[in-house]
């Protein structure tokens, strides 16, 4: 161990660093980005409350006590179980325990969105929201869970250890925690640049705004007019989207005016992507990181009268050693790990949204490398009939948000995020053999199933479970404005996705016990 008197000489010399690299002080700016972050983790913690247990819960579509089981079978349990997937859900995976730790957190999401901000909490929510994601599944395969991880794990450094709040004087903001806000910014921004020069011709030919507002997730009403545009415009809006993700990030380490400046851009950016699309709290939470592109000098000009009236009676203030030295190995442990996102994110074979480690500290983002060219819907139907022939009246289930009726207004939902609809826009690139929770939800479905059916957004059959659901595979468009269509899509059959299932079908009993899942009670 490094003797006290040279510790804190290293520690002083790597504060003047940063002290001489960037003058400008952050107080406000500690105050608006906490403020952000603790809206996306809140969302993020009451989404997931609202759909838990039937994603993940004992008798979810993928259960996270069967899923922890195959871990510790494969690791051999142990230390070394911990190590693949650190969860606290290794101290007990029952579905009450889940539902504590994700009400914790959006307590403690509330508790940083009033202010209250300290070390303790940040890593709290860190650890919880770190728990929950490695049991979520390919329910949690999304860039801005690893997202959120690592700026929430920055963010814990920039807070006194207990005794925080808005501005706690006893802990000045750590330039340096900024510098490194900046960095995970510019990998998202850069590394969604990279990927689409390298994932889609279309990006090449400016023509992949001509099809993602139709063929994205979850598109909201303003995605159908802005569909509308015509193609000069859509090409000029992919230079735009290449301008400000491979160009504008570089300018966040520059001086003090560029780096405003980028982050104006930045943020404007993202704000229209939050307009034309529902990307759950992706936008939000990039937007929270555009904040450290100001200084208090440009955010005092937006602030309440009586913030900056506190803002200005505080000193300098002084950062005690022992911070400073965990700043300071911050630094260091974000540049060592650094070297593997750094080159995934260089290398030809890049790859989007990628982790180097079970703590996700330091990733690679990336966003749309690939854009699909037509939409296609995966539509359960089910029947009362019991025989099944050209005569069958089949009714259709609704998802909450997806693309369903064509007379359906697209919702807006951002930043919410309804896992199950993301899924299944997944599952209409693929077949059912690939994702087995879509056989599962099926089964649920026959039986009437009140956590699954709470997925969906109304059930067609008040009469009791239907006799047979089948799954079928449409291509849908939006409708062309001034066509004289009051709808808001037109579809077209393409073909069956899954057969007609009944209850007690023997290969769908066969899946079900595959994989453990439970049998209906007779």
């Amino acid at each position: 161990m490094l003797p006290k008197n040279i510790l804190r000489e290293i520690v002083l010399r790597e504060d003047q660093f940063f002290r001489e690299l960037d003058s400008s002080s952050y107080w406000l700016t500690r105050v608006f980005f906490l403020r952000l972050l603790g809206f996306v983790y809140f969302i993020a913690f009451f989404s997931l409350s609202r759909q838990l247990g039937p994603l993940i819960g004992a008798n979810g579509l993928l259960p996270a006590h069967l899923y922890l089981d195959q871990i510790a079978a494969m690791s051999g349990g142990g230390w070394a179980a911990l190590q693949a997937v650190p969860t606290l859900l290794w101290l007990h995976s029952a579905d009450w325990f889940m539902y504590v730790l994700c009400y914790l957190g959006v307590a403690l999401a509330l508790a940083l969105l009033a202010g209250h901000s300290s070390a303790v909490l940040l890593f709290l929510l860190w650890s919880l929201y770190l728990s929950l994601y490695h049991v979520g599944q390919i329910f949690y395969g999304y860039g801005w869970e690893i997202l959120l991880l690592e700026t929430g794990f920055l963010a814990i450094f920039l807070c006194p250890l207990v005794r925080g709040g808005l501005l706690p004087l006893s802990t000045p903001p750590p330039r340096a925690v900024f510098w490194l806000l900046r960095w995970v910014l510019f990998r998202v921004m850069f590394g969604a640049g990279l990927i689409k020069l390298r994932g889609d011709s279309c990006w090449l030919d400016l023509t992949c705004m001509i099809y993602h507002y139709e063929t994205q997730p979850i598109p909201n009403p303003i995605s159908w007019y802005l569909h509308q545009l015509p193609p000069i415009v859509h090409q000029a809006e992919v230079l735009l989207t290449h301008l400000v993700e491979l160009v504008v990030p570089w300018f966040i380490f520059g001086p003090r005016r560029l780096r405003r400046s980028a982050g104006i851009v930045l943020a404007l950016f993202q704000l229209l992507l939050i307009a034309s699309g529902n990307l759950s709290w992706l936008n939000w939470l990039t937007l929270a990181l555009c904040f450290a592109c100001f200084d208090d000098d440009v955010l005092r000009r937006i602030s309440p009268r009586r913030l900056v009236q506190r803002w200005q009676t505080l000193g300098e203030g002084e950062e005690g050693l022992v911070h400073k030295t965990a700043v300071y190995g911050l630094t260091v442990v974000v540049i060592l790990l650094s070297i593997y996102p750094v080159i995934n994110m260089v290398s030809p074979t890049q790859v989007m949204n990628q982790s180097f480690g079970s703590l996700h500290l330091v990733n690679t983002y990336g966003a749309f490398g690939h854009v699909g060219k037509e939409r296609f819907e995966v539509v359960l139907q089910g029947t009362y009939d019991t025989t099944l022939d050209a005569a069958t009246q089949w009714r259709e289930y609704e998802f909450k948000c997806k693309p369903g009726d064509v007379q359906r207004r697209p919702c807006i939902v951002s930043p919410y995020h309804y896992r199950l609809d993301w899924q299944i826009w997944f599952a209409a690139m693929s077949d059912y053999a690939r994702n087995p929770w879509l056989v599962h939800l099926v089964y649920k479905l026959l039986q009437d199933d009140e956590g699954a059916l709470s997925l969906l957004d109304a059930s067609p059959f008040d009469q009791g479970p239907p006799r047979f659901i089948r799954a079928e595979l449409y291509r849908y468009q939006f409708t062309q404005l001034g066509d004289g269509n009051e709808a808001w899509w037109e579809r077209q059959h393409v073909r069956s996705y899954l057969p007609p299932l009944a209850l007690g079908n023997r290969a769908l009993l066969r899946v079900i016990d595959s994989f453990g899942w439970p049998r209906a009670a007779p």
